[in-house]
């Protein structure tokens, strides 16, 4: 697995800057980027789930989501 942290992603340029080291990253390992703030389970085109902290720490599956 392979993770990004972010306090919040308020802007295109911040969430391209959390993207970037994830892409270059092998296709086989999961890649997660945690955030500070609540906000929905997504999965973009690429892959790459974005979690709350409080998921992230809280859900027994988190790394299922």
């Amino acid at each position: 697995m392979e993770s990004q942290s972010a306090y919040r992603m308020e802007s295109d340029e911040k969430i391209k800057q959390e993207r970037a080291s994830l892409l270059k990253v092998d296709d086989s390992f999961k890649k997660i980027i945690v955030i500070g703030e609540e906000s929905p389970v997504t999965r973009d085109e690429s892959g790459i789930t974005t979690i709350s902290i409080y998921d992230f720490l809280l859900k027994d599956n988190s790394l299922e989501l």
